[in-house]
């Protein structure tokens, strides 16, 4: 039994009916002694229903029970506003209702209620035995007893209610269906069958009932007459939404994903089936990489169906750009951003898609034109500013990159971005320094200019590492950075350790981090820890950086292991490092050693 399912099925069932008041408990406001229960009573309704003051309501409520304690109707009124914050109260206020008038089936019926929502499903069976017999013309509350038989672990006895409750009633489609799932439930294939074939034929015009009969034989093993009643569903309504996914859960579990794609297809035309479930659906079925791969065209054609019949929806214009991005098309994706660029109101996402691709693509141009039309609609949008500071960086506009980043934080929503931008304005500053350091001015006048130069800028990229660090202690990026360039100098290395090792805390596994501390730890002197980290560092290392190379192989020179030192030398040298760099390396290490260090 799907005990799990029922009780969530009863649960929603009586969400809406037991909802209602009961917020809180104010401190009871003062009430003529001249007033009875009854008027108290009907001020209560009053507040209830004109004026929706719940808590007003309650303290009437509760004033009546005060006064007199055998009011049945404001017990009741109390139950059902206790029910969903309360259960268990509500279950004690609507069984005192219930005592006190139990003729009355309004206050049975609520009794029962509130034993479901406070999960006391025991106790609710035996309510509705009673229910059942004391109020025999309403079907909800044979449909109900059987629920509850159901989650009890009795599933003969709910079906044996199903049956009193059809030879009362007749068919309800509603009590039909539970009986033939307990059917299917309790293995009772060939009576399941029986009332199936019996419904099917009697109203054949309904393609639900034939649907249900496909099911029938497709849980006996019996396909091909599984596939008939299909076929008879689709010739009475060859649209309906229940017969097609039925017919689409039976090509998956038989691993017929083609013809279970073809069958998503049709349900993808329906206007009935939710763009939610549609989105949904589409998204469940692109999970699995292998699957996308070998059904692509199917699933191209769905989300062209999607993107065709709700152009102008925000999720399937995503959907199908993603797609068109896995697919590999993309520019196919880019062009379907930049039309929707044009939309009337302007959407931001559409405009950060498009300089993000734009970017990745390294179309500076292009960047720089959306990423203005983008300040001009959106200029409080931080992200956008910090575009600018990129785009201003690619064209090594330093100065211009700087006040871009700088304006962003005036729009940053949170202290984890502050921090991220005061970063890139360190960054640039670092690169001003080595741009500045790299110029070959000649003269001794020009080289002072250059080194002071240098020295101005790397203080403006420690301040800027420093307004980091203060909004975001945690920031593994600038630590990192932080301690290389201290390294670099060499500076403060004692500092340069500790925020090196709390960077690798952060990231434990990232290849370049490691190498920073391990960078730190030789220019300590403690080469052997740093050789340590840094073998860690190249075997995480998936795209082989030539710059963790070529530390690698200055930190085994160091060690004295010239011929390994000279081997990851020409690694680096083969992935693109400096050859100039490297012949001096080589050159370098080719000198005999002082006898001190041998």
């Amino acid at each position: 039994m799907k005990r799990a399912a029922a009780t969530l099925l009863l649960c929603a069932l009586f969400a809406s009916a037991l909802a209602g008041g009961g917020k809180g408990r104010p401190s009871p406001p003062a009430f003529p002694d001249s007033l009875s229960s009854f008027d108290l009573y009907v001020a209560g309704i009053g507040h209830n229903a004109i004026r929706s003051d719940t808590a007003r309501a309650r303290a009437c409520f509760a004033e009546a029970v005060r006064r007199d304690s055998t009011y049945a109707p404001a017990y009741y009124e109390l139950a059902a506003g206790s029910a969903a914050q309360a259960p268990d109260e509500a279950v004690a206020l609507a069984r005192k209702a219930y005592r006190l008038d139990t003729a009355n089936l309004w206050y049975h019926r609520l009794y029962g209620q509130t034993l479901i929502a406070a999960r006391r499903y025991g106790e609710a069976l035996r309510v509705y035995r009673d229910l059942t017999a004391a109020d025999a013309h309403d079907p909800d509350n044979f449909r109900l007893l059987a629920a509850l038989y159901e989650e009890e672990g009795q599933p003969y006895a709910a079906i044996a209610t199903l049956d009193t409750a059809e030879l009362r009633f007749g068919r309800i489609p509603q009590l039909t269906a539970a009986k033939r799932r307990l059917l299917l439930a309790t293995r009772q294939f060939d009576k399941a069958l029986r009332e199936a074939e019996r419904i099917a034929a009697d109203v054949p015009y309904d393609a639900r009932n034939h649907t249900a009969l496909a099911e029938i034989h497709a849980s006996m093993g019996k396909d091909s007459l599984a596939r008939a009643a299909y076929d008879r569903a689709f010739a009475a309504d060859s649209t309906d939404m229940t017969t097609l996914l039925s017919l689409a859960d039976f090509h998956n579990t038989r691993r017929d994903y083609r013809a279970q794609l073809a069958v998503v297809r049709r349900l993808f035309a329906l206007d009935e089936m939710p763009l939610d479930s549609k989105i949904g659906l589409f998204e469940r079925l692109t999970a699995d990489m292998q699957f996308y791969r070998d059904h692509y065209y199917q699933l191209h054609d769905l989300a062209s169906t999607l993107i065709v019949r709700y152009p102008a929806e925000k999720r399937v214009v995503e959907l199908y750009a993603r797609h068109l991005i896995a697919s590999g098309e993309l520019e196919q994706a880019l062009a379907l951003y930049k039309i929707r660029t044009n939309d009337t109101p302007p959407e931001a996402d559409y405009f950060k898609h498009v300089i993000d691709i734009e970017s990745y693509l390294q179309r500076p141009d292009s960047v720089q034109r959306y990423v203005d039309r983008a300040l001009e609609l959106f200029p409080s949008r931080s992200e956008f500013r910090i575009s600018k500071g990129h785009v201003e960086t690619y064209a090594k506009r330093y100065d211009a990159a700087i006040e871009a980043y700088a304006s962003s934080l005036d729009y940053a929503e949170n202290d984890s971005l502050r921090s991220a931008i005061w970063g890139l304005i360190g960054d640039i500053w670092h690169q001003k320094a080595l741009e500045t350091a790299a110029q070959n001015t000649p003269g001794s006048r020009g080289e002072k200019a250059r080194g002071r130069a240098v020295r101005t800028y790397m203080k403006e990229c420690y301040r800027a590492y420093d307004r980091s660090l203060r909004y975001d202690a945690d920031n593994a990026s600038v630590l990192n950075n932080y301690a290389y360039f201290l390294a670099l100098e060499p500076r403060d290395l004692d500092r340069a350790l500790a925020m090196a090792e709390r960077a690798t805390k952060r990231s434990e596994n990232n290849p370049t981090f490691l190498d920073t501390r391990a960078w730190v730890l030789h220019r300590m002197g403690r080469t052997e820890e740093a050789r340590t980290i840094m073998r860690q560092a190249i075997a995480l290392d998936r795209q082989q950086s030539p710059e963790l190379l070529v530390h690698y192989g200055d930190i085994l020179q160091a060690l004295g292991e010239r011929f390994m030192a000279e081997t990851y030398w020409r690694k680096a040298l083969e992935k693109g490092y400096d050859g100039q760099a490297i012949v001096r390396r080589l050159t370098e290490a080719q000198k005999p050693r002082p006898e001190a260090e041998k």
